[in-house]
C-alpha cells in the first residue's frame, strides 16, 4: 500500500465477513472504497447478489454493495483478516501472497502468535496486527447486527512503515470507527490478552457468564488475573491486576466469552490460541501459571462444565 493518506479510493479484501468483518467490510464500501468479501461458494454467492446488510445504533441501517470471490485474484491496499484462529490455516488459503501484492494483512485475531505466522508467510513488511473492540453479529449471511454503542480499533505492526498504518487508519476512520495507530505491538496484543484469557478461560470451564464466574469463582479469577498480568509484563505488554479486576466488575453479568459461546455451540475452541499462547509465553520467560495450567488442562480434557 504506497499511497498517500489523502488518495480517495482503496481497495479492501476482508477474509470471513461475519460479525467483526462483516461490519467492517460494509462500513469501507459504503464510504466509496471497493472491497472484496471472501468467503465460501454459497455465501459468497449470497453477498455478490444482495450486498451486505447491517443494523446499528451508531451507524445506522443500511446495505453496502461489495464485490465477493472464494478466493483473492487481484492486489488489494489491504485485507482484513477476521476468522476463528481454528478456522485460519484453512482461510489462508484464500489469499495467496502474490495475489495480495503490496497489500498489508491485517490480522484481527485472538492471540499473541499469530503476528510471527503471518509474517513467515506473507513478510514482515506486509503484516499490521490490529485489535478491535465491539459487539458485532452474524444473523444470517450478508446481515450483521452491530450494538454496542462503539467500534474501537487499534492498529499496530512493529514491521510496517508508520505512514502505511496512518493511511489505512485514515480509510477506517472516515468510514466509521474510532482508529487509533499505536507505536508498541507487544502493548496492543498483550493488554487484550491480559483481559481475554481469564476471561475465556474461567467462563468456559465453568460453563457460566461472567457474573457468575465473579461471585463463585472469586478467588481463582484474581489469582488468574494476576498470573496473567505477570506474563504479560515479562512479554513487554501492560500489568495492572487491579484495573483488570475493576473492569470485570463493570462488565454486565450476562456476558459470555466468545470461546464459552463456541462452546455451547459446539464449535472448535480457541484454546490453544489463547490459553496454550498463555502456557508458552510464561514458559519462556519463567513465570509460574498454575492456575492457567490446570485450567487448559482441565480444557483439553473435559471442555465446559
Amino acid at each position: 500500500m504506497t499511497r498517500n493518506v489523502r488518495d480517495e479510493r482503496f481497495t479492501m479484501a476482508v477474509l470471513g465477513p461475519g460479525g467483526v468483518g462483516g461490519l467492517l467490510a460494509a462500513l469501507v464500501a459504503r464510504a466509496g472504497h471497493r472491497v472484496f468479501c471472501l468467503a465460501g461458494d454459497d455465501r459468497a454467492r449470497v453477498l455478490r447478489a444482495a450486498g451486505v446488510g447491517v443494523r446499528s445504533g451508531r451507524f445506522g441501517e443500511f446495505t453496502a454493495r461489495v464485490e465477493a470471490d472464494t478466493e483473492l485474484r487481484e492486489p488489494v491496499d489491504a485485507c482484513l483478516v477476521a476468522v476463528k484462529h481454528t478456522a485460519l490455516d484453512a482461510a489462508l488459503e484464500r489469499v495467496p501472497a502474490p495475489a495480495l501484492g503490496d497489500g498489508l494483512l491485517v490480522p484481527f485475531l485472538n492471540g499473541v502468535e499469530h503476528p510471527a505466522a503471518l509474517r513467515a508467510r506473507y513478510g514482515p513488511a506486509r503484516v499490521a496486527p490490529a485489535v478491535i473492540r465491539v459487539e458485532s453479529t452474524r444473523t444470517a449471511p450478508g446481515v450483521i447486527e452491530h450494538t454496542s454503542p462503539f467500534a474501537e480499533i487499534d492498529l499496530t505492526g512493529d514491521t510496517v512503515a508508520r505512514e502505511r498504518l496512518d493511511a489505512l487508519a485514515g480509510v477506517l476512520t472516515a468510514a466509521g470507527p474510532d482508529v487509533r495507530v499505536q507505536a508498541d505491538e507487544a502493548a496492543v496484543l498483550w493488554a487484550k490478552m491480559s483481559f481475554l484469557a481469564p476471561f475465556a478461560l474461567l467462563t468456559t470451564r465453568y460453563g457460566m457468564p461472567l457474573g457468575e464466574v465473579r461471585t463463585l469463582h472469586r478467588t481463582e479469577l484474581t489469582a488468574l488475573v494476576a498470573e496473567t498480568a505477570a506474563v504479560s509484563r515479562a512479554c513487554g505488554g501492560p500489568a495492572d491486576p487491579a484495573a483488570a479486576l475493576a473492569r470485570y466488575d463493570a462488565f454486565p453479568p450476562a456476558a459470555k466469552s466468545s470461546m464459552l459461546r463456541d462452546a455451547e455451540a459446539g464449535r472448535p475452541l480457541e484454546l490453544d490460541a489463547i490459553g496454550g499462547a498463555l502456557l508458552r509465553a510464561a514458559a519462556r520467560h519463567g513465570v509460574p501459571v498454575p492456575v492457567a495450567e490446570r485450567l487448559v488442562r482441565e480444557l483439553e480434557g473435559a471442555g465446559p462444565r
